[in-house]
């Protein structure tokens, strides 16, 4: 029962899950070129938690490659762990009230669900799609994607969409609905702070399922730690 369990739940997290700290819905940014940057983050559940670091890095200027890992606990069963690859290249950059989007491929690794050879499990791909209007001050993301999961063999569309408003030179809101075509939805709201502009910042999010089996909820917090160019 517990592999299912666990089989079922991977299949709702969407990958969007791996988009700049708080969204779950991606951008179409990509981190500095010729830099890396680093995000973790923990979510808290009734009974659960969780522990991510992803760290990203950009070697040529349009190609950007995560590749990182996270610890599940619940209430009485061992630490689960995943880990994600995943790449990203835009064909159109963003800019100032304009417009820009790209392509994300990756793969989703769950050593306690998906044994074998090779280790490979959920694949997935997506296209972010980002909007800026008022000189920045909102910014709308959309995602629209494909995950393949591997041990139920089922295919799933993917769908999210965000918005980051400015409230301040140093402050962000966000909030965000996503889900899939099975009926499964969630949302969340929080709020991004910018420590140091462009280099360090925190954050923190409430989210809940909207629809779908389950009724789960959640808080976060994260950091995020951009540095400029690295080589």
């Amino acid at each position: 029962m517990k592999l299912k369990l666990l089989a079922f739940t991977a299949l709702l997290i969407p990958p969007f899950a791996f988009a700049a700290r708080p969204f779950i819905t991606d951008d179409a940014r990509l981190t500095t070129g010729g830099s890396c940057q680093i995000e973790s983050w923990t979510r808290v559940y009734p009974g659960s938690n969780e522990l991510w670091a992803l760290p990203a890095c950009n070697p040529t200027g349009n190609l950007e490659f995560t590749l990182g890992g996270g610890s599940v606990k619940s209430q009485g069963q061992a630490a689960s762990s995943d880990y994600v690859f995943q790449g990203k290249t835009l064909f159109r950059s963003m800019e100032t009230n304009g417009w820009g989007w790209g392509l994300a491929v990756g793969t989703i690794r769950h050593p306690s669900i998906n044994p074998g050879p090779n280790m490979l499990g959920n694949t997935y791909a997506y296209i972010p799609l980002s909007v800026s209007f008022n000189d920045d001050k909102i910014i709308v993301h959309t995602n629209l994607g494909w995950l393949k999961d591997k041990a139920s063999s089922l295919n799933s569309a993917l769908w999210g969409i965000g918005g980051e408003f400015k409230l301040h030179s140093k402050l962000l809101g966000i909030a965000e609905t996503y889900g899939d075509n099975r009926g499964v939805s969630y949302g969340q709201t929080g709020l991004r702070y910018s420590v140091i502009p462009n280099l360090f910042q925190v954050d923190a999010t409430f989210g809940r399922q909207l629809s779908g089996e389950g009724n789960s909820r959640w808080i976060s917090f994260g950091i995020r730690y951009t540095p400029d160019r690295l080589f």
